[in-house]
């Protein structure tokens, strides 16, 4: 009996992987574990690079379920997207998570080597950006940080160019008989959306009639959860960079705390906040 087999016998599991595909090839681990390159000697910079990678995995993810539910919607098939949805949700979760690991940095620590930074800054996270345009922030100018990119830019520029989930969530129940005026489905995709009297009647309605349209009920409920926790991340975000670095300007040229609390209050679903005063 060779070793491997006597391996096998006694624990059951597969140990020559000399010729077949193991764990480490199947995620591409060499590459992945070999992307962290501190500029700096300091210690905790390794904690920075890391936390701002993941968030980068898991919005990429985000995007992939988002895009996908987009898509379900535009073929009037709510249940699948019903499922996207709550797993990018689940995401979001994880997203908020990250920040409570990146606040036990202190000032003094992130002090030696930001300065290694330069103008690197998340507000150029072009993952983020495509998901606030998905989800319906949009803000042409917000692109421009991406011009000496044309591959991020062209597809930055097509996001902003096509209707958001939100957007075609709207047109759903337009197709289905909803009172909903032209200028709240048919518009500048790339402007940020305004809400509109006839898209809240039109939710009043199913909200007073849940039974009969359960799958758009349950379908705002799903984009509540989503916007709940999408304001919960950017929320810490706010308190973990103020914990960081107090009230100091963003490493990109923003003006850091007071920038990103001046977002906290961007409605992405408007109407389906507004109607619970009126139920």
């Amino acid at each position: 009996m060779t070793q491997e087999q006597q391996s096998r016998s006694e624990y059951g599991a597969k140990f020559d992987f000399s010729s077949d595909m193991s764990y480490g090839d199947y995620l591409a681990l060499n590459d992945v574990l070999a992307a962290q390159h501190p500029l700096s000697p300091n210690h905790n910079e390794m904690l920075f690079i890391i936390i701002h990678q993941v968030s980068e995995l898991w919005l990429k993810l985000a995007l992939h379920e988002l895009s996908a539910a987009r898509e379900q919607i535009v073929q009037d098939n709510l249940p699948p997207a019903f499922k996207m949805t709550a797993r990018t949700s689940r995401i979001l979760e994880q997203l908020i998570s990250g920040w409570s690991v990146l606040s036990t940095m202190t000032p003094s620590e992130y002090s030696l080597f930001r300065p290694y930074l330069g103008n690197a800054s998340g507000f150029q996270s072009y993952q983020y950006r495509l998901l606030e345009f998905v989800m319906g922030n949009k803000n042409e100018v917000m692109i421009r940080p991406h011009q000496h990119r044309l591959d991020l830019f062209v597809v930055l520029d097509q996001e902003l160019r096509r209707p958001s989930l939100y957007d075609e969530t709207l047109r759903l129940m337009a197709r289905r008989g909803f009172a909903i005026a032209s200028e709240a489905i048919e518009r500048d995709w790339t402007k940020p959306y305004a809400p509109h009297d006839s898209v809240e009647q039109a939710w009043l309605r199913v909200y007073r009639d849940t039974e009969k349209y359960w799958d758009l009920y349950e379908w705002a409920e799903e984009l509540l959860d989503l916007e709940d926790l999408f304001r919960q991340w950017r929320h810490r975000h706010v308190t973990t960079v103020e914990r960081i670095i107090g009230y100091k300007s963003g490493t990109g040229g923003t003006a850091g705390v007071p920038y990103l609390r001046s977002v906290l209050n961007v409605q992405l679903f408007p109407e389906l906040w507004k109607l619970r005063t009126s139920l």
